[in-house]
This record gives C-alpha cells, sequence and structure tokens, in this order.
C-alpha cells in the first residue's frame, strides 16, 4: 500500500488573496489555482508542486478577517520549514505576533496567528541529526 499524506486542506478566510499573499512571503509558497468556488465563493490554492492551503472565502464575504475561535473545529496547522529564524522574522515584518516558543524532541517550533484568527505551528527539523 502507498504512504497516506495530506495533499491540501480547505479552509474559510475573509479575504483569500491576504491569506495567499501570507502564505506566499512566509513560505515561498506560489499560488497553483485561483478562481470561482461552490456558492459563488472565491478560492485560492497556495503551497507546493505537491501540497496546498485552499483559502476560500464566501460570496458574501467582504474581506474582514473571520476571527476564528481556536479549537472550533481547528487547533492549528502545522507546517514544516527549514530556516525557522527567517521564518519568523518574516513574520513579524508581516505584523504577525510568534508565540509559544518551543525547543524539544524532535525539533523546533512557534505559533502564530493570522489575521482570521487561525493558529499556524511553524516547525523546523533541520536541526535534528537521526
Amino acid at each position: 500500500m502507498t504512504q497516506a499524506f495530506i495533499e491540501h486542506v480547505n479552509i474559510t478566510v475573509g479575504s483569500p488573496e491576504r491569506t495567499a499573499e501570507m502564505l506566499s512571503q512566509l513560505f515561498g509558497w506560489q499560488v497553483r489555482w485561483k478562481g470561482p468556488s461552490a456558492d459563488g465563493g472565491r478560492t485560492i490554492h497556495t503551497g507546493t508542486a505537491n501540497h496546498y492551503v485552499a483559502v476560500y472565502a464566501r460570496k458574501d464575504t467582504d474581506g474582514a478577517p473571520i476571527k476564528h475561535i481556536k479549537g472550533q473545529p481547528l487547533n492549528h496547522i502545522g507546517v514544516v520549514v527549514d530556516d525557522l529564524d527567517a521564518v519568523e522574522e518574516r513574520a513579524i515584518s508581516l505584523g504577525l505576533k510568534p508565540f509559544s516558543h518551543g525547543d524539544y524532541d524532535p525539533g523546533k517550533r512557534f505559533y502564530l496567528f493570522d489575521t482570521d484568527g487561525i493558529e499556524w505551528e511553524i516547525v523546523s527539523y533541520s536541526a535534528v541529526t537521526s
């Protein structure tokens, strides 16, 4: 059997353009697709050739942040990066506030909330050796 993996996550946001730009700036991801989607809304797929985050807005969304409540139903989305410090610097330059820095097996990490209140865990295993 082939190893299963997550190809994408689809999240609802106030502005797909704002969130896609944030993801591109933080992680160097590219827009893979954008266009109209379910119920008259719009979606942007941002990520790599193999994995992406679909950011969706309903047709009646005015671009204002949604302000999701952590844990209802999503706790956070984890993204693995090579250079944790560089991503943290980019996050701060975007006005995001990294918190809860951790350095425990198997890697280092920090968390941040985006404009819509979605929590992201940014983790690096680069310093870990086998």
